[in-house]
Parts: structure tokens; C-alpha cells; sequence
């Protein structure tokens, strides 16, 4: 894989498959990467691009010039992908449109990232992982109902971004391997946030109100919220089935008759949502969170803990399953899913600018 890409959506695909085995070779203008000046820094190297460019070797080619460009050609002839998110008017400079790579190499996969695709009335705009969780309708469902909308504190889009662009990437290849066709993947940022939405715009018929923001619940389902123990810790519960509440009306002391019209039917209980969610965060409220958690996970009730990032990497699940790693003194997320015969691994951080210039011309170009 030729990584063209920057800053930290777009090469998100390629650290992804990088992660299970591809080899990705990052290629970077002579002055890097905007994303190595950005973020925290430990010992001059930005630890989001240490990230990002995970299991990567770097080169620079100037793409500006005939001579890189020249290069750069060549280099994409013996490729299997090129990911790239440059605007239209840099793609058309630097000779690496479709049209331009595709008679190179019948066989190239080559995606493209961009804030809303390739087509359409606002290819040409700018944008980012964050513009496009506003664009999509997911900040306007975030936050407290009577709250204003709000982004996540974590690059969402970004990550949704790279993980659909690696999906893509593979069904090409899938096709490529059935027909001997390469194809142009198309990855707009708004469309994976979109996806998240998929359940919210089914359920909706056009002319009602738009759908609104509800805090931590979901309107097709109650018990589901984040609740404060009563030593002041959170813990969220989702139990929204018909079984999982007539469990709960035990606990609750409602296993009754009249409980049971009330709250044992979904239809029934969701006339009713605000009630059951009152009545479970009393009974929350008046215990600790370990005895909360071990009296609903006994019942088969789904609850979890709200971790915060230290409480998380100390919890025995997160440690017995190494889902953090450190690579080069940065800790990482371990790759995901878990593949039996050919699991993922991070074995390097982001690559220094051009330390594998003279490498990769050998392994590639000889």
C-alpha cells in the first residue's frame, strides 16, 4: 500500500490493514506530514502521528516536481493500493487521479478520503472527522435533551473514516481477486457517521418532527442510561428486552400483577419510560456501584461500569486481553477484531521522515 495521505482520518486506512500485515509505505512531501507538529509531543514526535502511522515505513518525494512524480509512478505500477484525501486541484497537479494511476496498473485500488466524496455538490469543500459528525446528524442526537447539540471528545469521525475506508479497501480487493479489476473506492467522512444513524432514520417517518436528542437514553428502549451510584460513581445499564425487565421488576420489588402491565411489555413500558427510568435510578442511587453491578450482572442483566481512561487500563479485562500496547515508549490500541490464524500486531510507531527512503526504493523499484 502507498500511503499519500495526511493528518489523521484518511491514513487511518491504511494503519488498519497495516495492523494485519499489509506492507504500507508512507509517502510524505520533503517538509512531512502536517501532523508531526500537532497534538502532544514526546521527545519532539507527535504522539497522534506516531499512532496514526503505526506499522509504516516512511519515504518523501516531492510530488511537485517531474522527478517525484516520475517516481511516485513507478512505485504505484507495482502497487496493490494508494490511499490519498488531496483536493481535486493537488490530485490534477501531482498527476494521481484515477484517470492517471489507472492505466499504470489495471489492477490498482485506489482510495480516495474526502469530507463528502467525490461528487456531488460539495466535493470540493474542506472538511474534517469532526465537521462530518455535525454534518451527518450525529451532533445534533448528542447531548442533554434540553441541552445544546455537542461533538464527542474523541475523533469519532476520524476513526469511523478509517475503519470504513479498510472495509472498502478489502471488498475491492476481494473483487480484484475474482476478476482481475481494480477500482476507485470513494470515502466521503460523513457517510460512516451516517451509518451510525441507520436504526434513528429507519424508525423515522418524513413530516413527523425531526428526531431529537434524549441524553443517554434511546426512545425504543427503557431501562437504558447512565446512572449515579450512590458512592457517587456511574454506571450504565442497557437491559431493554421483555426478559431482562421482568428480571428487573423482581429486583425493583415490582414482580406484581399491576408491575407486570405496567412495565413487562415493551409497548407498554415505553408509554411509561420516564417512570421505570426513575425508579431504576433510585434503587441505583441507594447502593454502591460494586453491589449494583453484582446484584444486576447476577440477574443476567446487562450493566457495565463507566470507566474513565485510568480505570480503564487497570481493569482485568482490558489487561487479560493486552487491548493496550506499547510500541517505541507510546501506548497503543491493539489491533481489532481478534483473528485466530492471523491475529494483527503493532510492531513500529510512525516512521521518522524518509527513514526508509533508500529500503523501500530497493524492496519496490529493483
Amino acid at each position: 500500500m502507498l500511503d499519500l495521505a495526511n493528518l489523521a482520518s484518511a491514513p487511518q486506512v491504511p494503519a488498519i490493514l497495516g495492523d494485519f500485515g499489509a506492507d504500507v509505505v508512507k509517502v510524505e512531501p520533503p517538509g512531512g506530514d502536517p501532523l508531526r507538529g500537532m497534538g502532544q509531543q514526546r521527545d519532539g514526535q507527535s504522539l497522534v502521528f506516531a499512532f496514526v502511522n503505526r506499522n509504516k515505513r516512511g519515504i518523501t518525494l516531492d510530488l511537485a516536481t517531474d522527478d517525484g512524480q516520475d517516481e511516485f509512478r513507478r512505485l504505484v505500477a507495482v502497487a496493490d493500493v494508494v490511499v490519498e484525501n488531496a483536493p481535486a486541484r493537488v490530485q490534477r497537479a501531482w498527476r494521481c487521479t484515477w484517470d492517471d494511476l489507472h492505466p499504470l496498473n489495471p489492477g490498482l485500488i485506489l482510495a480516495s478520503v474526502s469530507c463528502y466524496g467525490q461528487d456531488g455538490p460539495y466535493a470540493d469543500r474542506p472538511g474534517a472527522g469532526t465537521l462530518a459528525e455535525a454534518f451527518a446528524g450525529l451532533t445534533h442526537m448528542t447531548g442533554d435533551a434540553d441541552g445544546p447539540p455537542m461533538l464527542p471528545s474523541v475523533p469519532l469521525g476520524d476513526l469511523l473514516t478509517g475503519t470504513v475506508g479498510a472495509l472498502g479497501v478489502l471488498a475491492a480487493l476481494h473483487h480484484r481477486h475474482r476478476t482481475g479489476e481494480g477500482q476507485h473506492v470513494d470515502v466521503s467522512m460523513y457517510e460512516p457517521v451516517l451509518q451510525l444513524l441507520g436504526v434513528t432514520i429507519a424508525s423515522w417517518h418524513p413530516g413527523d418532527p425531526p428526531p431529537h436528542r434524549h441524553g443517554s437514553r434511546v426512545p425504543g428502549g427503557v431501562p437504558r442510561n447512565v446512572y449515579r451510584t450512590g458512592d457517587g460513581q456511574w454506571i450504565v445499564v442497557s437491559g431493554t428486552t421483555d426478559a431482562q425487565v421482568g428480571r428487573l421488576l423482581g429486583i425493583l420489588g415490582l414482580d406484581t400483577d399491576d408491575g407486570r402491565a405496567r412495565f413487562g411489555a415493551s409497548p407498554a413500558r415505553l408509554r411509561v419510560a420516564d417512570e421505570l427510568d426513575s425508579l431504576v435510578a433510585r434503587w441505583i442511587a441507594d447502593r454502591d456501584r460494586d453491589d449494583v453491578l453484582a446484584t444486576l450482572l447476577d440477574a443476567r442483566i446487562p450493566a457495565a461500569p463507566v470507566h474513565d481512561l485510568a480505570a480503564l487500563l487497570g481493569d482485568p479485562q482490558v489487561q487479560a486481553r493486552g487491548d493496550v500496547v506499547t510500541v517505541d515508549g507510546v501506548p497503543m490500541v491493539a489491533p481489532a477484531p481478534r483473528l485466530g490464524r492471523t491475529p494483527g500486531a503493532i510492531t513500529s510507531s510512525g516512521p521518522g521522515l524518509g527513514a526508509h527512503n533508500d529500503e523501500v526504493r530497493r524492496d519496490w523499484l529493483t
